[in-house]
């Protein structure tokens, strides 16, 4: 009996180990360009991060959709739009790309945006934040 309960501990030990690794999480490296900041960010699952900046001096922001780390080219999507976003987004960037999709920028100065990542159909991002 004791030699089972220390193989199952054993077993149990070795797969905490190997599940508690988190993921390396994206950062923003300022892929919108000079004077923009960030201002909120969501998790994509697992897979990375959106990030929404804005820049003060000409009231734009702008979406970037990143993954964890650059790889083989997957399907990562970014959406920007005044809130309520309708039926499409007003500005939006979508194909296979290795690292990132985006910048969009949209003049939102006073306004609520909606905005989202999506990597390999898992999505990331809110709705009706950020206003003024």
């Amino acid at each position: 009996m004791k030699k089972i309960a220390a193989t199952a501990f054993a077993m149990t030990a070795a797969a905490v180990l190997t599940v508690s690794t988190p993921a390396q999480a994206a950062s923003y490296g300022g892929e919108c360009g000079s004077g923009y900041g960030v201002v909120n960010s969501a998790a994509i699952g697992s897979k990375g991060t959106v990030f929404l900046t804005y820049n003060a001096s000409n009231g734009y922001n702008c979406v970037v959709a990143k993954r964890n780390s650059a790889g083989s080219a997957v399907l990562v999507e970014a959406g920007l739009a005044i809130h309520p976003v309708g039926s499409h987004w007003t500005k939006f960037d979508g194909g296979y790309f290795t690292s990132y999709a985006g910048p969009l920028y949209l003049s939102a100065a006073d306004k609520c945006v909606d905005w989202m990542g999506r990597i390999s159909g898992t999505e990331g991002g809110k709705r009706g934040t950020n206003c003024g």
